[in-house]
């Protein structure tokens, strides 16, 4: 299937949906045997399958018995010497035209993902069905324009002058992004220059100024994920004076130092509009709170498009508070830097009732069977090999059961764990459809970030050494994502004792508050890549707080599992916090409050 097939749009979009999930089985064989013959030279394939005198043997028996399943740190050594330049074919035998970033590994590290032209063809496929999905609920939609807010970051090279970059600045810098102005539901607010801005605030201020002076145009409002969304609104809440000053005297302020947004907004800000300064001002000044600030601002925005599940969905309440409950919070597609995987067909549904129906044209979809309490259905850990021959197909999963997806792809991922836990909730036609329920071992994460409970330890690890000259101890631990401000922040439960003369005692020694300040950024730098990145130069991330509780905080903290029936035999101290029962516990007993002095080096 070439990138020119893959350009539906409209009503032939949305036949071809039907097409490909009404063959979903034919569809993900044809699609495993085209990525093998396609890549049947590479050195990744011979390395597992036989060959003959016409090359490799494409049985699709063959394939499930012979190739392993992996994780990065399989695949990294391969991915590497693409990125050194070594010979083509390493994985696949297309060009390799760029390197996506993904988030980072427990070495500090991002990602990377080998991409091909190809492959933004399928991201762009996927993006093409939006539109005609939700046209279906909603109509009218071509009649105004779209205020979302996209960012990109900045990009690095690979040794051999690769772009390295993540998949959403990968579409926002393609021909497929730029060229939609034709298309009249991608009918932006933003205009390009201040979408493809590195410096995070001066894209932001600009993208709300152009927000602004079409509010009475705008019929839908969002950003990718949830968090953006939020800081946002933050964002307008600190800087709407300077806002309506730009549109009251058509001046852009000087704080705007980008030549192109310059160029842009200049253009957008030709002449003087007092009336809609003073309309805005008075939303934003006269308002005793911003509860329903959206729609007094956008008054004609039908719905927020955002990503609220997984870790995005604590961020629900918020979103509901800014709309007044008014606006209906819509997640349209389900999509990783390694794989664009599938759609929402009911995007106004209830986030707690979001699914995703998977497009078996993207990838070979697999799945590793997992118990609902989170163990293996077979005899698995993180660390080990899924036996291959045990991985169910795209259409023999079971409704209501739990799932590790596992792709392979055409640019060169070979039953790839992705390490998402998803939750069949019934089919179109013969496509499943998944709820997701969470990263494997994810404990933490506010924004782009994935912090597992390893990496959590090792920061805990290196933290707590600099209580020891003050004869002090860290007894237990716990932490939680604390999004009530924006942006949201780790909090990290410390219960310290006394350990001097080798005895431990209840009585809280005296640290210096500096000492336990300095625990904070030592945390910080030892966590991975994303989250440092997050911190220093999205802005993303608060400073991580540590919270020092009474001593015997965590024994009450069991006493309270246990009588809701935890065996006290089994009981460990959780690792992160749900329980907002739990949470109320901890936090009357914090005793002190101590943030991280400083940003951490996002690049160590």
């Amino acid at each position: 299937m070439d990138g020119k097939k893959l350009e539906y749009k409209g009503e032939e979009a949305l036949k071809e949906l039907e097409k490909l999930t009404e063959n979903a089985a034919q569809v993900q064989e044809d699609i495993l045997i085209k990525i093998l013959t396609q890549n049947r030279g590479t050195e990744y394939l011979r390395k597992y399958l036989a060959s003959d005198e016409k090359g490799l043997n494409f049985d699709v028996a063959q394939y499930k018995r012979c190739m392993p399943v992996i994780t990065y740190k399989d695949i990294c050594p391969y991915i590497q010497r693409i990125a050194h330049g070594e010979a083509p074919n390493l994985l696949t035998s297309q060009p390799v035209s760029e390197m996506l970033c993904s988030s980072g590994t427990s070495a500090g590290e991002p990602k990377l993902m080998p991409s091909t032209e190809e492959d933004l063809d399928r991201r762009t496929f996927l993006y093409n069905l939006i539109m005609p999905i939700m046209n279906q609920y909603i109509s009218g939609l071509d009649e105004g324009k779209a205020m979302y807010l996209y960012f990109v970051k900045a990009e690095t090279s690979t040794p051999c002058g690769l772009p390295a970059r993540t998949v959403l600045t990968s579409y926002y810098k393609s021909q497929h992004f730029k060229n939609r102005s034709h298309d009249p539901y991608n009918d932006l607010t933003s205009p390009n220059a201040a979408i493809l801005c590195n410096d995070s605030n001066q894209s932001m201020y600009c993208q709300l100024l152009a927000g602004l002076m079409h509010r009475h145009q705008v019929l839908r409002l969002g950003a990718v994920f949830a968090s953006a969304f939020l800081r946002a609104i933050t964002f307008l809440e600190r800087n709407w004076p300077k806002l309506c000053c730009d549109i009251s005297t058509g001046k852009l302020d000087p704080m705007i130092t980008d030549p192109e947004c310059q160029a842009a907004m200049d253009s957008m800000l030709s002449s003087p509009q007092p009336h809609l300064a003073d309309e805005i001002d008075r939303i934003c000044r006269r308002s005793r709170s911003w509860r329903g600030i959206l729609c007094r601002l956008w008054p004609k925005a039908k719905y927020i498009e955002a990503v609220v599940t997984g870790s995005m969905s604590q961020y629900i309440p918020s979103l509901e508070y800014y709309s007044d409950g008014k606006l209906p919070l819509v997640c349209t597609m389900y999509a990783s830097s390694e794989c664009y995987f599938g759609v929402n067909l009911k995007p106004l549904c209830n986030p707690s009732d979001v699914s995703f129906t998977l497009l078996p044209n993207m990838a070979y979809f697999e799945f590793i069977p997992i118990n609902e309490n989170g163990t293996w259905s077979i005899d698995l850990n993180d660390e080990e090999e899924a036996p291959p021959n045990k991985l169910v197909d795209l259409v023999h999963v079971r409704i209501g059961s739990y799932y590790e997806l596992v792709v392979t792809t055409f640019a060169g991922l070979y039953r790839y764990r992705i390490g998402d836990v998803l939750q069949v909730t019934g089919f179109h036609n013969q496509a499943p459809q998944f709820r997701f329920i969470c990263r494997r071992n994810v404990v933490l994460s506010i924004d782009n970030d994935k912090t597992n409970e390893e990496d959590l330890h090792k920061s805990i690890i290196a933290a707590k050494k600099l209580l020891e000259p003050f004869n002090a101890l860290l007894m237990e631990y716990t932490s939680y994502a604390d999004t009530s401000t924006i942006p949201g922040h780790y909090v990290i439960f410390w219960e310290i004792a006394n350990n001097s003369k080798g005895m431990v005692d209840k009585v809280i020694p005296v640290v210096d508050p500096v000492v336990l300040q300095e625990c904070c950024g030592v945390m910080e730098q030892k966590l991975d890549y994303t989250y440092r990145r997050c911190r220093t130069l999205d802005k993303s991330i608060g400073p991580l707080e540590i919270r020092v509780v009474e001593a015997g905080t965590f024994e009450l903290l069991m006493d309270m599992f246990i009588n809701q029936g935890a065996s006290i035999n089994q009981y460990k101290t959780p690792r992160c916090i749900k329980s907002k029962a739990a949470l109320k516990l901890l936090n009357s007993n914090v005793r002190a409050s101590y943030f991280s002095p400083r940003d951490p080096i996002w690049n160590a």
